[in-house]
């Protein structure tokens, strides 16, 4: 008989916890779980997919123009942000009662509440104290906003989903994917925003023939786009918000968003006093397996900022489940990832940037293409598609592609099967393209780029 309550308390209902939980019942443990907040993490209630549901929403402004060039005609569309953010609500209150579910018909038991730790066997919630054999600790990050004057009236992507009313002008802080995201949101539902970044380019990290386009491409949609710009100080004047910038001007706007950046959710969870190593940022340190320093305590997910993807977080769940609990050890393969930024047009990426893949193989071959797609040759639109691939001159197989345009993130999850399975250019170009559409252009891509 385990001296234990359970064999493994998972810290955090999200998509790293509930999948760990979920599999490592499957297998006969005893599993039980806290959420201080709701099931689902930061994907499923503020993340991914309500900003999915938003970007729908705010997509249908360019559908709407389009149509006129297919001979349309329509009423003056009207947008009515309340409804929109009821239905949101609706959606993510069903996935939630689903992700509650998933633990439950494992068998596993739950707790609401937030966990600290006591010692590596022991955890406290509000007024309750259970004991583990094994502990998971995937409590997930936070954002983070500039430490400024003014701070405190600035929004984060928690709360603007929550927000009664629609701002008519906006400011967004950043330049990485959620900026961008949102950027596109709210211009597509009809406000005025204003993008500041204090970086050279947005995407930092990303392929730079991907930044350019992209920021061209957004430029064309109306937003506001202040490369090298930073915000000093916000005060509140009346009913609205000016923003102090950094080359000397003011900016007057409605509401200001952070999206500058996210911190692991460690603070005061008991780490440090029974010796769970955390780096600089206070993401848990943990080997290949998700191991930390203290043998019994793993850690998945957001909290150990490896690669912060949902489908990353499942995929770490996973293989603890398999290798502490269905002896079938395994580690998460973190290369060549796929991504997608849900920007408008969206970006889609999977293996190594132009630049990484220099450093990496020295000589490469690359093959890119941008064109104006078949519907805006009808609709009027003045948008471009890139694409792009990356080829190790040496071997022939491809190492990144990346995209910008419709679809991206949909057509660049069957190119990155192809090369998670190490195709060769010459694959891609044996291979029959889907015409007419855009994702044949990966197949149809002969001409280097020159040097």
């Amino acid at each position: 008989m385990s001296p234990y309550d359970f064999d493994l308390f998972v810290i955090g209902g999200g998509s790293g916890g509930v999948r760990a939980g979920r599999i490592s019942g499957g297998y006969g443990a005893r599993v039980g779980v806290a959420e201080e907040y709701r099931y689902g993490g930061t994907c499923v209630i503020r993340g991914c997919v309500p900003k999915k549901l938003l970007v729908y929403g705010s997509e249908y402004a360019h559908a709407f123009e389009e149509a006129a060039g297919f001979g349309w005609t329509l009423g003056e569309p009207s947008f009515d942000w309340a409804k929109m953010i009821a239905a949101k609500d609706i959606e993510i209150g069903r996935l939630e009662k689903i992700y509650r579910g998933l633990f439950e018909n494992a068998g596993a038991k739950t707790f609401d509440g937030r966990a600290t730790l006591k010692d590596a066997h022991t955890v406290l919630i509000g007024d309750k104290t259970v004991t583990a054999d094994k502990i998971l600790i995937a409590s997930g990050g936070h954002p983070v906003k500039p430490a400024i004057p003014g701070a405190e009236l600035m929004l984060t992507s928690n709360e603007v989903f929550h927000l009664k009313d629609q701002p008519k002008r906006i400011a967004i802080l950043g330049g990485g994917y959620i900026a961008l995201e949102f950027a596109g949101i709210f211009n597509g539902f009809g406000s005025k925003v204003t993008v500041l970044y204090r970086g050279e380019q947005i995407l930092r990290g990303f392929d730079d023939d991907i930044r350019n386009h992209l920021a061209g491409e957004l430029v064309k949609t109306g937003i506001d786009l202040k490369l090298k710009t930073d915000v000093t100080k916000i005060e509140k004047q009346g009913a609205a918000l000016l923003l102090h910038l950094t080359d000397g001007s003011t900016l007057e706007v409605d509401a200001v968003m952070a999206a500058t950046g996210r911190k692991p959710n460690t603070d005061g969870l008991g780490l440090e006093a029974i010796g769970v190593k955390t780096d600089a940022a206070g993401a848990v340190v943990v080997d290949a397996y998700s191991r930390t320093s203290v043998e019994n305590i793993y850690a998945v997910g957001d909290v150990t900022n490896r690669i912060n993807l949902t489908p990353v977080a499942i995929r770490e769940g996973h293989c603890f489940a398999d290798t502490v609990f269905g002896n079938k050890p395994r580690s998460p393969d973190h290369a060549d990832v796929p991504a997608a930024v849900f920007s408008q047009p969206p970006v889609g990426t999977v293996g190594l940037s132009e630049a990484d893949a220099r450093k990496q193989y020295g000589e490469v071959d690359i093959y890119r293409t941008s064109f104006k797609p078949l519907r805006a040759t009808v609709s009027g639109g003045q948008e471009r598609v890139m694409m792009k691939l990356v080829v190790d001159a040496r071997t022939d197989r491809v190492v990144g592609a990346h995209m910008v345009g419709a679809e991206a993130g949909e057509i660049l999850q069957g190119i990155a099967i192809a090369i998670k399975a190490g195709a060769k250019k010459a694959d891609f170009d044996a291979t029959v393209g889907i015409h007419p559409t855009a994702a044949e252009e990966f197949v149809t891509m002969r001409e280097k780029v020159k040097p």
